[in-house]
């Protein structure tokens, strides 16, 4: 399983630490949350911390644009040095243009889905997508316990995947600590975003080995 710490959970005085250190603790991805304050209650980063951050770093950055009309933005963050842009359904109609967009940049193309909405939502953009994002939270507030439901739709998008026989990977991001991210692991997720759980933790490190490994 793929950890992927959420760069919002980190220590803003102190990015560059942080990054290094759960690079260095094993870590893979990081997750890099973009809110507009409109398309959820929060307000986060922009090109220029991706920008400061991206020579440091030989993590795979997944930029989860958490905003409106995120069409408009994709190829900056993509500039700023994104390896995957991830939108999210319920905020564009825009879905293939911003699919075009990464893949003419050679970047990848993750859909998020908050968890009113159904999984069967994004079945006709399975064809573009390298990253399903599950939302097991309600986005925009770090701190929110994982919802159990999240388990049962994680299920349903690893049968999706396997009957049209895509590729793309299954993600979950919120509450996720060890425990549910064993949770995430038995039903088919392949990436957790792990926010507080990695950077607030004295062995970031132990914390990743068992999420990675389950033990």
């Amino acid at each position: 399983m793929i950890v992927s710490p959420s760069l919002f959970a980190a220590c803003s005085a102190r990015y560059g630490e942080e990054v290094a250190a759960v690079e260095a603790a094993g870590a893979e991805y990081l997750h890099i949350d973009v809110m507009d304050g409109s398309f959820v209650p929060n307000m986060s980063f922009g090109p220029n911390i991706l920008e400061g951050i991206r020579p440091i770093s030989n993590l795979y950055f997944d930029v989860h644009l958490m905003i409106h009309h995120p069409e408009n933005f994709a190829k900056r963050f993509i500039d700023a040095g994104a390896d995957c842009i991830t939108v999210h359904y319920e905020a564009t109609d825009k879905l293939r243009e911003i699919g075009k967009i990464c893949s003419q940049n050679d970047v990848g193309f993750g859909i998020s889905l908050c968890p009113q909405t159904p999984v069967c939502s994004i079945a006709q953009y399975q064809d573009i997508m390298d990253i399903l994002l599950l939302m097991s939270i309600h986005p925009g507030i770090g701190g929110q316990k994982f919802m159990p439901e999240a388990a049962d739709r994680i299920k349903e998008a690893a049968k999706m995947r396997k009957q049209s026989d895509s590729s793309y990977l299954i993600s979950v991001d919120g509450g996720i600590n060890p425990t549910t991210a064993a949770v995430c692991r038995e039903a088919g997720a392949d990436i957790v975003v792990a926010g507080r759980s990695v950077f607030s933790a004295i062995n970031p490190k132990s914390i990743i080995d068992t999420i990675k490994n389950g033990s």
